[in-house]
């Protein structure tokens, strides 16, 4: 007599749910890009062509929805940051790394503010992400290369404020402006950002 699973046996989703599920996240992903993290979810569902209890039905929250864009973004940035975590020069390192998430934060007006939040739907992304800032701002210190006692807590505030500033002024003054804070952060300057 055959075996008889003993929990809750987990159904693969039907190919149409995970069509809507991508299509809602392509269509999210344009809205965002657009009209910022405040976009619409009715607007987005309608884009996508599901009424608005197929969104919820996959992303409960507008959060867990931002999540689920970023998560594929997010482990490009975390692999980019582990690669940049073993570079010899660790001030070049902290620079690189820094524009990198401000960049990334920077892919969506207002997701600095879902960001800074602290939505348990990305905590997880902003625990690894804080990790990775304690991991530059050490090896830099240990390194010499950081001035005074900086913290990957105060690499977060940065990155957070230059991120925030990119989407609310042109990018070259925000770019600017972060040129100016890396190089009174960092005991030797780092090369400026490239166009």
């Amino acid at each position: 007599m055959p075996a008889q699973p003993t929990g809750p046996t987990r159904r693969r989703p039907r190919a149409d749910a995970l069509r809507n599920r991508e299509r809602l996240l392509a269509e999210a992903d344009a809205a965002f890009r657009e009209e910022g993290t405040g976009a619409s979810l009715e607007g987005i569902a309608r884009r996508a062509g599901v009424a608005i209890g197929t969104l919820y039905g996959h992303f409960p929250t507008r959060a867990a929805l931002i999540a689920a864009l970023l998560e594929e973004r997010n482990r490009a940035l975390f692999a980019h940051g582990e690669r940049l975590a073993e570079d010899p020069d660790p001030a070049r390192a902290l620079a690189e790394w820094v524009r990198a998430v401000v960049g990334h934060a920077a892919a969506y007006q207002g997701l600095t503010e879902q960001l800074s939040a602290g939505a348990v739907e990305l905590s997880e992304s902003c625990a690894a992400l804080t990790a990775l800032c304690d991991r530059f701002t050490d090896r830099a210190g240990q390194a010499g290369a950081l001035r005074g006692d900086t913290t990957g807590a105060d690499l977060f505030t940065l990155m957070n404020a230059a991120a925030w500033s990119r989407e609310h002024d042109t990018r070259e003054q925000a770019d600017r402006l972060l040129d100016i804070a890396l190089a009174g952060m960092l005991a030797t300057t780092p090369p400026p950002a490239c166009g």
